[in-house]
């Protein structure tokens, strides 16, 4: 169940500056004794609630997550980009009659859009509230489009029912947008402003231009395939092709195939592609032939040429999207959205040097990049939890208070791989890491 609440930030006949005076109250009440009174609504008690247990402070304050040229190449490849026009037709004149401002974020309360009438917009500036910022509630607290994408269901806050002091000025109501083919979140739409935002129709408009994005959405879906096929590999162990509008998952050997295949579109030959694939490098060519013959059968007029094996036609593959972001230095835009390693279970040779290669640029750039919020995620997933060396640079990140717990997580990844900081240790398993890491600044 989502955090429906059907009553409205301001019920019909409200006094807004008595309102204000008792959420103050409340909030601060909340903030001292972490007790909630009326007149907090259910969504923002439980909001509160996850900011408490998120230990965020009310003092919080966003941060830029996404410089100006990570942030322009992640939202010209962002889904919403493409229904940003349909925003601006929507939402734009009522926010300008109003002094409001029309705000997207991404599915982690990232900003990627800020639009509105200039004088609210330098307003928001003083409040943080720019493209690049992360407005998610797990780092701004209750917000509406930060907790819209955390709940997944449209949510209006009035002033001091932010849970930053920073935003009780302000009023916002935000709603969800969903891919209309997976269901899966893509962020949100959000409208900010003043008191007169906490009006129930404000997010009743809200959610209707979410839902018109996402039929817009759709009907884009429905147009002319594409002239280039898409391969999505990062993160799962059989990867995805998108060709002639068709999705096509394919089984570990084919996805491990079409990697190997994207990364080198110049082609391979039948001999370099078997050793790049095969561990038993006795494999027979016949075993090679076979294979390629079923995918043909799979991918149809998408499949691999021959003489040499090679890509049939353009291939954008994920992962070469993600190399391509590191190399011009793009850092956030590349690791942003990161969903995890080139085919994590695979053990073809080619595909070991490849995905080690991208991990390790990875690793050097967001290790060099030195973004708390970024090392953050890192260490969080499964795939890095066990990094000391990115456990040590997000330390060195951090303030000086949240630098124990980060350092602790430091000492006991050593102790458990057997690594010592002044030699070199191999704590990753040999994957040609020393562990000699950056050592934290000093307060």
């Amino acid at each position: 169940m989502g955090d429906r609440d059907p009553s409205p930030a301001l019920p019909d006949g409200a006094d807004p500056v008595a309102r204000t005076r008792e959420l103050r109250r409340a909030h601060a009440a909340f903030t001292r004794e972490g007790r909630v009174d009326a007149p907090v609504r259910a969504v923002i008690a439980r909001s509160w609630r996850r900011c408490a247990r998120a230990r965020l402070s009310p003092e919080c304050a966003p941060r830029v997550e996404l410089a100006a040229a990570d942030l322009r190449a992640y939202r010209e490849e962002h889904p919403l980009a493409r229904v940003m026009p349909l925003f601006r037709d929507l939402v734009g004149a009522f926010a300008a009659h109003g002094a409001h401002l029309l705000a997207v974020c991404d599915a982690r309360g990232s900003l990627l859009w800020v639009e509105g009438e200039p004088a609210t917009l330098r307003r928001a500036e003083g409040l943080g509230f720019v493209p690049g910022t992360r407005w998610a509630e797990s780092a701004m607290g209750t917000n509406a489009p930060g907790t819209a994408v955390a709940v997944g269901e449209p949510v209006q806050v009035f002033g001091a029912e932010h849970f930053s002091r920073r935003a009780h000025p302000w009023t916002c109501a935000a709603a969800p947008v969903r891919d209309p083919r997976t269901g899966g979140l893509l962020g949100a739409v959000d409208i900010t402003g003043g008191d007169g935002l906490a009006h129930p129709h404000s997010l009743a408009f809200v959610r209707a231009v979410a839902r018109a994005a996402e039929d817009r959405l759709a009907l884009l879906d429905e147009g002319p395939p594409a002239a280039r096929d898409c391969l999505t590999a990062l993160g799962r162990d059989e990867a995805l092709v998108v060709t002639g509008g068709r999705r096509v998952r394919l089984g570990r050997r084919h996805s491990e195939i079409m990697a190997l295949l994207a990364a080198h579109p110049e082609g391979l030959s039948g001999e370099e592609l078997a050793i790049a694939l095969y561990e038993d490098e006795s494999v027979s060519p016949v075993t090679l032939r076979a294979e390629m013959s079923r995918l043909r059968a799979l991918l149809g007029p998408a499949a691999p040429l021959s003489r040499p094996f090679r890509p049939a036609r353009p291939l954008d593959a994920d992962f070469a999207a993600l190399t391509r972001r590191l190399a011009i230095g793009a850092v956030s835009a590349a690791l942003h959205p990161y969903p995890g390693p080139l085919l994590p279970a695979s053990t073809a040779p080619g595909v070991v040097r490849l995905r080690r290669r991208i991990e390790d640029q990875a690793r050097a750039a967001l290790i060099a990049r030195a973004d708390a919020g970024l090392l953050a995620d890192w260490v969080c997933s499964a795939w890095g939890a066990d990094d000391p060396e990115v456990w040590r640079a997000l330390a060195a990140a951090m303030p000086p208070e949240g630098r124990p717990a980060a350092l602790a997580r430091v000492r006991a990844l050593d102790r458990e791989l057997g690594a010592r900081p002044d030699v070199d240790a191999r704590p990753d398993g040999g994957r040609g890491r020393p562990a000699t890491y950056p050592q934290p600044a000093r307060s």
